[in-house]
């Protein structure tokens, strides 16, 4: 059994899978996953993710505003902690820090992290941070925010070792994504091989960044097979060995263990 641990089922074309989420779910499963994480990026997306998403018990739910979302207003944290209590949201966010493309930005993005994090710690759910070109930045406000308390994941890893290191020492899991197939992904590769086997999961963002062999088509969770195939040749295991290990810590992170019982 696989999960996906971070998709966006909101954003698929669903006309690939005749128009539905149960023809992606079917896709999923012909390749072994059977559980999904459908993550929302603002705030109007937690309430449609819970309606589109409700006929399917395998899928689980996460609340927040990615931080790219320049469009968005803020959130407060009465409003997380409000979306949270929907009985399948599992976790807060996609929230964190993104600086790709320029920092202008950054002190409002600072502002909506630290928001999540509160709202994720009154709620006692983990946090799903995206970080990209601000290493250090998130993980001062991780420390200086207590997220440490409710742990989280850092979602699609794009850095190396040493962030994946202080990461973990915060109590969280660090998730892998199509990135990691590429062939110029060697830092993150090595971050690969060497994740304690209990902090480790797999994802496909789907529908971005689909995994070799499929780099530039749409992605889909069914692909987290490629993923977690990649990761086990990295880590000379076999693709049961990781699928288990993923499995049980994403159950174990999301509260999901009596669930799966």
């Amino acid at each position: 059994m696989l999960v996906d641990s971070h998709c966006h089922l909101d954003r698929l074309d669903l006309a690939r899978f005749d128009g539905g989420l149960a023809g992606v779910l079917a896709a999923a499963e012909t390749q072994g996953v059977t559980r999904l994480l459908s993550v929302a990026t603002d705030l109007e997306s937690g309430p449609a993710l819970a309606r589109l998403t409700a006929p399917y018990p395998q899928i689980a739910l996460s609340v927040g505003v990615h931080p790219s979302e320049n469009g968005s207003r803020a959130p407060t944290v009465a409003e997380l902690i409000a979306l949270g209590h929907e009985p399948r949201v599992v976790a807060i966010g996609e929230t964190g820090l993104d600086y790709h493309y320029g920092v202008d930005h950054a002190a409002r993005q600072q502002d909506w992290f630290r928001i999540h994090i509160a709202a994720a710690r009154q709620l006692g759910k983990p946090l799903i941070v995206h970080t990209r070109a601000a290493r250090q930045d998130t993980l001062r406000l991780l420390a200086e925010e207590g997220a440490a308390e409710v742990g989280g994941v850092l979602h699609c890893f794009t850095e190396d070792w040493a962030m994946a290191e202080q990461a973990l020492e915060l109590n969280f899991y660090v998730s892998f994504s199509g990135i990691v197939t590429f062939k110029n992904a060697q830092t993150v590769q090595d971050a690969a091989r060497r994740m304690p086997a209990d902090r480790l999961l797999v994802e496909t963002d789907s529908p971005y960044l689909a995994p070799m062999p499929h780099r530039g088509q749409s992605n889909q969770p069914a692909w987290v097979r490629h993923v977690a195939e990649f990761v086990a040749q990295l880590r000379g295991e076999s693709l049961e060995q990781v699928a288990a290990i993923t499995t049980a810590n994403y159950l174990r992170l999301f509260g999901l263990q009596a669930e799966a019982a």
